[in-house]
């Protein structure tokens, strides 16, 4: 029997063919990658809860200043006086806290000292207010508002004796708050890029680069408040190591919180260093003309105690710092326990997670 090549022709599957013809085949359907909206919504908070507490605090702290306990004095020791300095306290419903001293001179030494934001002396048909714009301008522009009425009642013209004025470099009083503002500034956001880094170092090298960026921090303040715009004209050693104690603070801070907070970390250190630092620091305000919160950070936040210091290294050199100085080394405590905590936990998360791989191993190679 004859057999044509027809026959002899291998049958092809429908398989075989598909593959002769892969342009056939039909591709399955790729579903679309997913949109991500609900991680857009979490990196959104972020944003917005800066927006939220910028304008709480800052509108808080500085929309509505008002004087409360201000302490300020009128100079005498009649029975006239005294009963003045009463009217006047009594009169200013809690606004004031008056007191009477002696004379002149000792009207001038206790605003020298800070302890009187004004004092005011009415003699020989003339109204003198002693008051110190380098310890707040904004306090002493509200005294003179205060007492220029209660010399307009009086009928006499004010003569206004500043004790201690502000540098000619520095004619509005804030030239140092701004400082602080840069260098909180450079602290917290130093802490970031580093906090990204120490995974892949010892602890002892983190504590050195957060000390290193602290102090290069310290050294751009006082370049910027000396020799560039002579805010600052001396103590320039001891305001660098103020300075670098400041930045070492937040700066260890940061790295501390980072591991914890991850993305939040930012936004915690704007915080505590910007919402809260700024507003309570008396840089703008004295605590007296603010709510009371905002005085009671005054007392312990350490934006306030490095104000404060080198304002008095600045303009008031004779009095102390100490207090100051303590609370700048208290916050410094703070961070370094959460580096060495984080550390030590971060350390402890590496090696459950080594020891299960290895344990993981180990059962894949018995199975097998």
């Amino acid at each position: 029997m004859l057999m044509t090549l027809t026959d002899n022709a291998p049958r092809q599957s429908p398989a075989s063919k598909d593959a002769v013809n892969p342009a056939k085949k039909k591709s399955p359907i790729s579903k679309p990658a997913p949109l991500g909206w609900g991680k857009l919504v979490l990196t959104m908070l972020i944003p917005f809860f800066l927006c939220a507490i910028m304008g709480l605090f800052y509108l808080g702290a500085f929309h509505a200043p008002s004087p409360h306990n201000v302490q300020v004095a009128v100079v005498g020791d009649s029975a006239q006086v005294k009963v003045f300095a009463q009217t006047l306290q009594d009169g200013s419903e809690g606004a004031l806290n008056v007191r009477t001293v002696a004379d002149a001179n000792q009207a001038r030494e206790l605003v020298e000292q800070r302890k009187l934001v004004a004092a005011y002396e009415s003699s020989g048909g003339t109204a003198t207010l002693y008051s110190s714009s380098a310890a707040s301008e904004t306090s002493a522009n509200i005294a003179q508002k205060i007492f220029l009425d209660v010399a307009y009642e009086q009928g006499l013209p004010l003569r206004i004796e500043d004790v201690v004025p502000t540098g000619e470099q520095d004619t509005t009083g804030q030239g140092l708050f701004f400082l602080l503002v840069a260098m909180s500034i450079g602290g917290y956001a130093s802490a970031v890029p580093l906090a990204g880094f120490m995974g892949k170092v010892k602890l002892p090298v983190r504590f050195a680069m957060a000390a290193v960026a602290a102090a290069v921090v310290a050294t751009i303040a006082v370049l910027v408040a000396g020799p560039v715009y002579r805010i600052v004209e001396d103590h320039y050693a001891g305001i660098w190591l103020i300075s670098w104690v400041y930045a070492a603070g937040i700066t260890l801070l940061g790295l501390g919180l980072h591991p914890l907070l991850r993305h939040w970390t930012t936004p915690a250190l704007t915080l505590c260093f910007v919402a809260l630092n700024f507003t309570s620091s008396g840089g703008i305000f004295q605590p007296q003309m603010q709510p009371g919160f905002y005085g009671a950070l005054n007392t312990f936040w350490n934006g306030a105690g490095w104000l404060h210091a080198v304002q008095t290294l600045v303009y008031f050199p004779e009095q102390s710092i100490g207090m100051d100085i303590l609370r700048l080394i208290l916050w410094l405590v703070p961070g370094i326990l959460l580096v060495i905590l984080t550390h030590a936990w971060s350390v402890r998360r590496t090696r459950v997670a080594d020891e299960n791989a290895k344990i993981r191993d180990v059962e894949e190679t018995v199975a097998a």
